[in-house]
């Protein structure tokens, strides 16, 4: 029982159920680790730790009532702060934001919660996610857990340092750019950005559709099982499919029949030599469990770069603020970011909507023409770096520009299909590498199915127990 803050969250349900650990053992064995971690990792924007244990001895008592059991009950949840929880302000990681506590809660929080899940909190985002590093006005850093003083990613910042550091199971994140992948590649954590449409997100963003929801977890069991509550269509998102999500739809044995395909750089990334290394060492894991790995070079790779950048921008727009004083309290990046787009007009818009449109095609056809399965990748280019930078100190520096090491995770969000990262190694420093599968729309099991073998012949020890 010691280690129930640590367990995945199937281990924790499963112990609810049997009546061998009470939702509020389970919850204060989480907040003990919380209250030793956060300190050194500054996880959260709002941590609700008597609200969450007032919960959990509702649960209990449900439990000893012998009253039918959501697949969560018992099991401890964060959300970054960008979803709406009752009770609690929605910053965005913005000091321009509201303080004022949200009325009700966003639809998959909502599913989370009658699941059966006990909401901690609000975890630490970058400013409106627009930056996939670990820094902002509102929390200031938010640490790696392997190495203090690192960046843990972003913008699910806090959501991946908790995963990381063993402190529950069930995190959820956003992901518009690779803002579940990336981090969940810094720090040794499971990030599964399902398919677009898959789990409500509302209120719908106003982006050029690229937010997407969901879990950074340690376990694709676990992943899978927090997918498979969220998911479905909801009044609220007018974007969600009539498709539901199994997580019993993940199991299987082996790859045999599966075509897969590896590019070590799309055709023009740039790659640091350990992750490179690592990812292509862990071909082999894939190719023993019956799959056919083949090198390629997908030729929609090299127009991903000049696109993406039009997009964002574009997604950013409308944090765009001439005031002196605003502009003061918001993240210098954002401001730079908004500041060489100042010029981009509703034609260079309209322009950039029609490339990415074409673009989703290519990629999604590529996959369904080439008869590819999925898609291995690094999950970024670097290692989880310093703190307070947008890029590493040997690469080229840039104002605000850190889409130069994340070039595998956005086409994913441009395309809409499902893309996960899962831990394959690790530096010489120690420091945890990503990589990625990725693959055609609606195809979320076959992702995480492929994900679960890989981790099962190539298991990884979390920070808490290295």
């Amino acid at each position: 029982m010691s280690d129930l803050a640590t367990l995945t969250a199937v281990e924790q349900a499963q112990l609810v159920r049997d009546r061998r650990a009470s939702p509020v053992e389970i919850v204060q064995a989480v907040l003990e680790r919380i209250d030793a971690w956060e300190p050194r990792i500054n996880a959260f924007a709002a941590l609700d730790a008597e609200r969450a244990l007032n919960a959990a001895r509702a649960a209990e008592i449900m439990v000893m009532a012998g009253v039918p059991l959501g697949p969560l009950h018992g099991v401890p949840v964060t959300i970054k702060d960008v979803q709406a929880v009752e009770g609690l302000p929605t910053r965005r990681g913005s000091r321009l934001s509201s303080d004022a506590p949200a009325s009700a809660d966003a639809p998959l929080v909502a599913r989370l919660r009658g699941a059966g899940g006990i909401i901690l909190g609000k975890t630490c985002s970058t400013e409106q996610g627009w930056t996939a590093v670990s820094s902002g006005p509102l929390t200031g850093h938010t640490h790696n857990p392997w190495v203090h003083g690192r960046t843990a990613g972003g913008s699910s910042s806090g959501a991946a340092a908790l995963a990381g550091s063993g402190c529950g199971a069930l995190h959820l994140g956003t992901d518009g750019a690779g803002s579940i992948r990336l981090p969940a590649h810094f720090c040794g954590a499971v990030g599964h950005k399902p398919t677009f449409g898959l789990v409500p997100y509302a209120p719908v963003p106003n982006n050029n559709s690229v937010s997407h929801a969901g879990p950074i977890t340690r376990s694709v069991g676990d992943a899978a099982l927090m997918l498979e509550v969220m998911a479905g269509l909801h009044p609220a998102d007018h974007t969600t499919l009539p498709m539901k999500f199994h997580a019993a739809d993940v199991w299987s044995p082996d790859l045999k029949g599966m075509k897969i395909a590896y590019s070590p750089d799309l055709g023009h990334a740039r790659v640091d030599p350990e992750i490179a290394e690592a990812v292509r060492a862990a071909l082999p894991a894939f190719e023993a469990a019956g799959a056919v790995i083949e090198e390629v070079t997908p030729p929609w790779g090299p127009k991903g770069p000049d696109l993406e950048r039009l997009i964002w921008a574009a997604a950013m727009y409308g944090f765009v603020e001439t005031d002196p004083e605003r502009r003061a309290q918001m993240d210098p990046g954002l401001i730079a970011c908004l500041d060489d787009f100042a010029n981009f007009t509703l034609k260079d818009a309209i322009a950039a909507q029609a490339r990415r449109i074409a673009y989703a095609a290519e990629v999604n056809t590529w996959f369904a023409d080439g008869g590819w399965d999925a898609l291995i990748t690094p999950s970024a280019s670097v290692a989880a770096f310093e703190v307070g930078r947008q890029r590493p100190a040997h690469w080229p520096q840039h104002d605000w520009d850190w889409l130069v090491w994340a070039e595998f995770s956005y086409p994913f969000d441009l395309a809409h299909g499902p893309a996960v990262s899962v831990p394959c190694g690790r530096t010489a420093e120690g420091l945890p590498i990503g990589l990625q599968i990725a693959g055609n729309r609606c195809e979320d099991a076959k992702m995480l199915r492929i994900a679960e073998t890989f981790l099962r012949a190539r298991p990884f020890r979390p920070a808490h127990a290295s």
